[in-house]
């Protein structure tokens, strides 16, 4: 029987545990890719043998412009890339000679996106046309179309529409099925019948071989920790399908979009570019449209961090069109309004609040009254002129500590260009043992802390260093590629974490 993560009166995760960090994407794979196949399967049990009890992954939607996690088509649907092809195999959908002179990309070690989104839906269609003489098959499809008619039928038929137009943002539609006429949503559901179908046939993949996965993992005792991005991009099919929830003019424009102000990381802040959601609209229907997302989220995870949690007490808002997030304006979010609905409709969920950032009086007040645990990151911890709010010794126990995120280079890459009194201090907060690496070192304090949670990622057991960082906040072409090698992690590494496990009683 599969046991839900809970929290206590207080907010405090029930038992002290800890976790690992790495996305579906960073699994090995003969595919270019991590997905749900018997690697994932491996990893599970390398996480019960080091007597792990959660694995934290990143947004399991399908990916867009750049290639992120965090920048979905949509919320609600799964990655095709995820889908495990050698199971499509065994179910007759797929044969060896399906994947004749495809390419995958040439590095193990690193996701070629160009190369799998040419080769991944050549194999998916393939399967599609088997399936279609499948008669048991095609009956799960017609339950699961109905059972996510709410978010399924807009979804696939944006993706039908962007292949059509040869992946066009829904932006540069022409206006009549841009602007979502009613006799052009009939004609082009009508006209693209055939790829709608294809979008609902792999969504029912990926739905099934998740729950398979997941319900995996629960037997193991493994908790699943998801990560929801508080925006969505503007080319998704959420926006596209419901703009009465976003900041659009009357031809479907943003005004203003996301992003952050300028801080020590980054001179002209971040444009990420999303529409700002109408709070003030959505607060009216009972925030409608986010409680469907936060349920289906729920059905997905165990945990649910929510991302840039610091956006629902204020948000940084930039004109559409500016060229940077330098000039723009904080704008007061839905806060505990919000907080207060979520909380009554989802009162068994544990949710993590991700609150760094620029971290003012407002946002603190935020995760206090919301209740739930909030992140401290090692590596920001060791500042040699100033004390720390990440340092172990000031944590409540209501928190979940990291030594260090996917937006953050590894413990290693972090020592290795650390300052150099920043780095002693980091050595001698540890005891300063020459025995024992930073990484070590690292993990030592966050399975000591107070912490509820403690997690590491899994680069980090690795003793990796920068080359397998996995994203660089505010640049393009060369994030979310890292994979982990073939046999990277073996018995020895498990019993290690598990050494650490049983001596700070996680």
């Amino acid at each position: 029987m599969r046991s839900r993560a809970k929290l206590d009166e207080k907010g405090s995760l029930m038992k002290r545990a800890s976790g690992i960090l790495m996305h579906i994407s960073s699994l090995p794979s003969p595919y270019g890719v991590g997905s749900f196949g018997k690697e994932a399967y491996r990893f599970v049990d390398f996480l019960s043998a080091a007597k792990q009890k959660y694995w934290q992954i990143l947004p399991l939607g399908p990916t867009s412009y750049g290639d992120s996690p965090y920048q979905s088509f949509s919320t609600f649907a799964g990655n095709p890339y995820f889908i495990d092809l050698d199971a499509l195999k065994e179910q007759g959908l797929l044969y060896n000679e399906d994947f004749d002179g495809l390419y995958w990309g040439s590095d193990p070690e690193h996701v070629d996106y160009g190369a799998l989104y040419n080769a991944r839906y050549i194999v998916l269609r393939k399967a599609f046309e088997r399936a279609k003489n499948d008669v048991a098959f095609m009956l799960r499809m017609e339950a699961f179309e109905r059972d996510n008619d709410a978010w399924l039928e807009d979804f696939s038929l944006f993706m039908a529409i962007k292949s059509h137009f040869g992946g066009k943002s829904w932006q540069e539609w022409d206006d009549d099925i841009r602007l979502r006429d009613k006799a052009a949503l009939a004609y082009w559901r009508l006209k693209l019948l055939p790829e709608i179908k294809l979008q609902n046939f792999i969504q029912l993949l990926f739905y099934e071989q998740w729950e398979k996965l997941k319900s995996y993992a629960g037997e193991r005792g493994i908790h699943i920790i998801g990560d929801l991005p508080i925006y969505v991009p503007l080319d998704s099919a959420d926006v596209w399908s419901s703009p009465e929830e976003f900041q659009l003019d009357s031809d479907r424009r943003p005004t203003e979009v996301a992003g952050v102000p300028p801080d020590y990381f980054t001179a002209d802040g971040q444009l990420w570019g999303n529409p700002l959601y109408r709070w003030d609209s959505m607060g009216k229907n009972g925030y409608a449209w986010w409680m469907r997302r936060i349920a289906r989220a729920g059905q997905l995870y165990d945990v649910v961090r929510i991302d840039h949690f610091r956006g629902l007490a204020a948000y940084w808002a930039v004109e559409y069109g500016s060229a940077t997030a330098r000039i723009g304006r904080w704008i007061t979010g839905p806060d505990m309004d919000f907080i207060s609905t979520l909380k009554a409709n989802f009162p068994n969920l544990v949710i993590i609040a991700e609150d760094l950032g620029v971290v003012t009086s407002e946002v603190v007040e935020l995760v206090e009254n919301a209740g739930f645990p909030n992140m401290k990151v090692l590596e920001f911890a060791f500042d040699s002129n100033e004390q720390s709010n990440y340092l172990p010794h000031n944590y409540e126990h209501r928190c979940v500590c990291y030594t260090g995120t996917h937006d953050n280079t590894t413990v290693m890459g972090w020592a290795s260009s650390a300052k150099p009194d920043d780095l002693a201090f980091a050595k001698a907060y540890a005891g300063d043992n020459p025995n024992e690496s930073m990484v070590w070192s690292f993990v030592r304090l966050g399975m000591s802390s107070t912490a509820d949670l403690f997690v590491a990622q899994m680069q980090d057991y690795l003793e990796l260093g920068d080359e397998a960082r996995m994203n660089f906040p505010g640049t393009l072409g060369s994030n979310w590629q890292w994979r982990m090698k073939e046999g990277a992690y073996d018995d020895a590494l498990a019993s290690r974490i598990a050494r650490y496990v049983k001596l700070y009683n996680r």
